[in-house]
């Protein structure tokens, strides 16, 4: 009894939002809430989904994810500066009533010229959160560029420069990961169905990931496995110090883990719970990895099996819960790395981005220079235009196809996407289509003009 009750403790004590508010203050984050009234002043007769609260934003709606990778949670955006409580009517100064009095009564935090708006509107609902002060500049960067090492932004730029610059076969399997991971991240949140931390007293200095749930941190869980997976692959493969790696590898999961608890958006439990659950498929999936990626180059009929096991597996994701934007990124993400699987079957059989032979192993990194540093960054860019057109073409037939296949009004695109006879297929081909773009188009454009 004595043990459990202690396990019961330790439960409770880490899944506190005081403990994230705790933090917070220390890193010099400071909330505005109203000192006095209604802990917050949340409408009860708003709805809620995902444990959020959710109400009408009168900024108009958002504008479309424009990343071609699912995070999983979240997506880069412009900052909002219209201040507003969660779940009350934006104000000009959240201290102030629209006719310019006191609001309630309340003593609030005064903003200073320090105030700040959450990094991202909710990306359901259209809150735009309420303003902090921030004490510590330089805690506030370090922790936003944590937080964008687990965001759409990082991975479209991260994976392609991986594949095009530095090692395809490395590239192909950390995205072979990263999509399991995600994937089964994703799913277990809806399954457990836990909040976001209450705000307040936990001040939200990201408000994008709002309505989706808690449990565990999907930030955390891919801030453990690319960086370790990664070193794991690299490791032997290419000529570095086994501490350099491994020390890059841990603090860059640390950087991401802590970042998710300052942002607010995850209670302490949520993010060790995110790290073991990542350990654990990494476990199962790493010594596995030259058996799948074998199967996927080699197997006659590994297309067909690809295509039909990611599809299945977001035909499942979307049966879990009410539409919330984890549906969307899911199959976002399932579209990605079925796209990756079939270019790497494809590069094998057309003998296109060969892998090095083991006798040419372990590689050496080449000098840095101006011109290796100048031809790889007109890589990544050239790269990711093309990726962008294809992303953009695609989607403006896709959608519209997809609406007039199964009858859904496609006048609006935001509501349309929010049926899953649409949301599925239009992800999943989009994203599947840049995807093999990735590891198939591009190095093959590239090698065309030479520049591979």
């Amino acid at each position: 009894m004595e043990k459990s009750g202690r396990l019961s403790w330790l439960y409770h004590y880490l899944q506190d939002p005081q403990l994230v508010a705790r933090f917070q203050k220390v890193c010099g984050v400071h909330g505005t809430f109203s000192r006095t009234g209604n802990g917050g002043g949340k409408d009860r007769s708003h709805s809620h989904n995902n444990g959020a609260c959710h109400h009408l934003c009168t900024e108009g709606h958002e504008s479309d994810n424009p990343a071609m990778f699912g995070a999983g949670e979240g997506e880069t955006g412009a900052r909002r500066r219209t201040a507003g409580l969660d779940g009350e009517t934006p104000s000009p100064n959240p201290s102030l009533t629209q006719n310019g009095a006191p609001a309630g009564g309340d003593t609030p935090v005064p903003v200073g010229s320090n105030g700040m708006k959450p990094l991202r509107k909710n990306s359901l609902t259209g809150d735009v959160g309420q303003e902090f002060l921030i004490e510590n500049r330089f805690l506030y960067y370090l922790f936003t560029f944590g937080t964008e090492l687990g965001n759409e932004l990082f991975y479209i730029t991260f994976f392609p420069f991986v594949i095009w610059n530095v090692d395809a076969f490395v590239g192909r399997r950390i995205i072979m990961l990263w999509v399991w991971v995600m994937y089964l991240g994703q799913c277990t949140k809806d399954v457990i169905g836990w909040s976001r931390p209450a705000s307040p007293p936990v001040v939200k200095v990201e408000m994008f990931y709002n309505s989706e749930y808690s449990m565990p941190s999907t930030h955390a869980m891919s801030g453990t496995a690319i960086p370790f997976s990664l070193f794991y692959m690299t490791y032997g493969r290419w000529e570095y110090p086994f501490s350099m790696g491994f020390s890059l590898a841990l603090c860059w999961c640390l950087l991401v883990c802590v970042s998710r608890i300052y942002m607010g958006m995850h209670s302490v439990l949520d993010v060790i719970a995110g790290v073991l659950y990542s350990v654990m498929i990494l476990a199962v999936f790493l010594p596995a990895l030259d058996l799948i990626d074998d199967f996927n180059l080699t197997y006659r009929y590994a297309p067909l099996i690809i295509v039909s096991l990611h599809l299945g597996l977001g035909l499942f994701s979307f049966t879990l819960d009410t539409w919330s934007t984890s549906r969307g990124d899911t199959a976002q993400i399932l579209g990605t790395g079925a796209g990756v699987a079939l270019a790497s079957h494809v590069n094998y059989h057309l003998g296109l981005l060969p892998d090095p032979t083991l006798d040419q192993l372990p590689l050496t990194a080449p000098s840095l220079s101006l011109g290796l540093v100048g031809m790889a960054m007109l890589r990544l860019v050239l790269g990711v235009l093309v990726l962008m057109g294809t992303r953009a073409l695609m989607k403006a037939v896709t959608i519209p196809l997809v609406c007039w296949v199964f009858g859904v009004p496609s006048d609006d695109v935001r509501k349309a996407r929010q049926h899953m006879e649409v949301e599925l297929p239009y992800r999943y081909i989009v994203y599947g289509t840049v995807g093999f773009n990735v590891l198939f188009l591009v190095p093959f454009l590239f090698s065309c003009v030479h520049l591979s």
